[in-house]
């Protein structure tokens, strides 16, 4: 385990540095080609229930995609991390105007504030048709480094326990933390894909 981890933890350095030396204008461009493949992508244009990270500064941005979403007529839902956890809902937002008055949380990123408890969550209902991962790193295998909270793998075990079943799972990638080959264990959920500018 403890290899496994260092192993981990090195790459996840390894991928932060890459990213941190992408300029702005490179990120907002890969992340443009990033989300035009994903709007051509079958499985999204299939997708009714979607769900989407809000993007940090070192993730592929998200801002078209949740835009896209909500002018196509897609359900769209964002997580909610508890801290001190790895349990993550995904909430139902309704525009972007709800997203931009959430409060902000010590990422940095808006989401559902604790008493908010009118929001559909998706397993409690239809659940997910597709779930757009992020992560630090990913291989073409489809293993997945995520930043060591478990929130996203923790997830798609209660998504396997719904009716619906599992979604389809798109990462979306910066190039520069494409890694020839992630170390994972029995806890880390593949995903399905990864889109990245080729």
């Amino acid at each position: 385990m403890t290899a496994l981890r260092a192993a981990k933890q090195a790459l996840r350095k390894e991928i932060k540095k890459r990213v941190a030396s992408l300029s702005e204008e490179e990120k907002v461009r890969q992340s443009q080609a990033v989300s035009q493949k994903l709007f051509e992508h079958p499985k999204y244009r299939s997708s009714q229930r979607v769900a989407v990270f809000l993007s940090m500064s070192d993730e592929v941005r998200t801002e078209a995609i949740v835009q896209h979403m909500f002018s196509s007529g897609k359900v769209c839902f964002i997580p909610k991390y508890l801290t001190n956890s790895s349990h993550m809902d995904m909430l139902q937002v309704n525009s972007l105007e709800d997203i931009r008055s959430l409060p902000l949380t010590s990422w940095n990123i808006r989401q559902p504030a604790d008493n908010d408890t009118q929001r559909e969550e998706a397993l409690d209902t239809g659940g997910l048709d597709l779930i757009l991962m992020p992560g630090l790193g990913f291989d073409k295998s489809g293993n997945r480094l995520g930043r060591g909270k478990g929130f996203y793998d923790t997830y798609l075990e209660r998504c396997m326990r719904h009716p619906k079943g599992k979604p389809y799972t798109i990462a979306l990638a910066f190039k520069e933390q494409l890694c020839k080959e992630v170390p994972v264990d029995d806890s880390d959920m593949l995903i399905d894909e990864v889109l990245y500018e080729e």
